[in-house]
């Protein structure tokens, strides 16, 4: 008895894409019949297997995969119509071939409709016929094979590129984040050693000692309530804090006398310092604008200022908001006429020249400033030396005795800095505070 029996034949050469040997599944009822299809696809070198029912049929898909179906049309209990159209609908891959004999009509018709047939033949078939059905069937089903094949190796390609593409936007982003940071670091360590410099610009005479640094601040405040953009506040900023670099070579005398008190050869001199302070900047490429600045500060909002005579727009902006603010500045602290003034009596001295000496809308910034940085300096946290810790970000500068700069403003400690801090105020000052801005506010760049 053949029931259930599956002929595995030698595995023809291997095909370009084939991952196992194609196979055909011969249902019928008739044993002689699966006997002569066995025969006959024997010498062709595919996996047959043979079922005498369309039940048993079913049962062996259910374990081995086929390639090709091949059922006769009439079997009991399950013809072979009703057979395809469960192969269909449960293994939709393998090809369908039905055979039939000419009284079947009506019943191959609902077999192609009902099974999706790809072929029927009659009985008796022609071998030849068949075997090229056969050969046609099977090598469309490879075809198929070979086509899904590439179809998961595609799927398989794309979640690898998918993966492969994710991992690159997280390196890139990563790497951005860390170019930000250092451009950011840069940024800051460039601002530092500029205050730096400036300081040792303040070191020169006892009278320029914090001036440059209050200027600075000043003119930064005013430049952002005049909402202008970030990188032209920062050149307002740097200006502001070199803008007294031309008074390096000044002799003391003509830098410690107020300068509404100079005269001739003296004050020569001291109207050429804005000139000199530009021209030590100029072969910096990312200080020329801020070279510009200084060497305008001192022009007059009516054309009567110096060095070259410019009025009203002909003025850049920042060098307008830097007169205010370097005359603001002096005024309060005795620089400009020997005597010290509060607050309010300097923004009294410089709304007088308002039209005159300098801008309207520049004088009105100043008065923004003021009242802005009244809020901001209640705000700002006293700390202990003690109770520093790592992270916090200063909010104004941290001066020793003599007024020198030792931390600039908006620089954020750690634990070496820390350390450093304690140890000089355990020589200094045990009772040192530090201003630093609230932990949940954060600063402007």
């Amino acid at each position: 008895m053949e029931t259930n029996e599956s002929a595995l034949l030698d595995k023809p050469a291997a095909q370009p894409g084939e991952t196992s040997t194609l196979s055909v599944l011969c249902v019928d009822d008739e044993r002689n019949i699966l006997a002569s299809l066995r025969r006959l696809l024997r010498p062709l070198g595919y996996a047959v297997h043979v079922a005498e029912g369309g039940a048993e049929g079913l049962r062996l898909l259910e374990t081995t995969p086929v390639d090709l179906v091949i059922s006769d049309m009439r079997m009991p209990e399950m013809d072979g119509a009703e057979f395809l159209a469960s192969v269909r609908a449960r293994w939709p891959a393998p090809l369908r071939v039905l055979l039939t004999g000419y009284a079947d009509l009506s019943s191959t018709i609902a077999a192609i409709n009902g099974g999706e047939i790809h072929r029927f033949i009659a009985k008796p078939w022609d071998d030849e016929a068949l075997l090229a059905l056969v050969r046609d069937c099977l090598a469309r089903r490879l075809l198929e094979r070979e086509r899904e094949q590439l179809r998961t190796r595609i799927a398989e390609q794309n979640q690898e590129l998918l993966q492969l593409n994710m991992l690159l936007e997280e390196k890139v982003e990563a790497r951005t984040a860390d170019l930000a940071r250092a451009n950011d670091n840069l940024k800051q360590n460039f601002l530092t050693s500029i205050k730096v410099f400036s300081n040792l610009i303040e070191i020169r005479h006892p009278a320029l000692r914090g001036h440059s640094r209050r200027v600075a601040d000043l003119s930064r405040a005013m430049a952002r309530t005049m909402e202008m953009p970030q990188t032209a506040i920062n050149e307002v900023f740097v200006a502001a804090l070199l803008h007294d670099i031309g008074k390096i070579g000044l002799a003391d005398d003509v830098i410690s006398m107020p300068s509404d008190r100079l005269a001739n050869e003296p004050l020569k001199a001291w109207r050429n310092h804005a000139v000199l302070g530009e021209s030590a900047l100029l072969a910096l490429d990312s200080l020329r604008s801020s070279a510009r600045i200084i060497r305008h500060h001192h022009e007059r909002y009516d054309g009567n200022g110096f060095p070259d005579g410019l009025r009203g727009g002909e003025i850049p902006l920042g060098a307008r908001i830097l007169a205010v603010a370097n005359d603001f500045d002096s005024h309060a602290h005795g620089l400009m006429c020997g005597n010290k003034h509060s607050e309010s009596q300097s923004f009294e001295f410089i709304s007088q020249g308002r039209g005159g000496r300098y801008d309207p809308k520049v004088v009105l910034a100043l008065r923004r400033a003021l009242d802005e940085a009244g809020v901001k300096s209640a705000n700002d946290e006293r700390v202990p030396v003690g109770k520093l810790e790592p992270g916090m970000v200063l909010s104004r500068d941290l001066l020793d005795r003599e007024g020198r700069l030792l931390l600039a403003a908006d620089f954020v400690v750690d634990a070496v800095v820390i350390r450093k801090v304690r140890d000089y105020a355990s020589r200094v000052s045990p009772n040192m505070e530090l201003y630093v801005h609230p932990r949940n506010q954060v600063p402007e760049s």
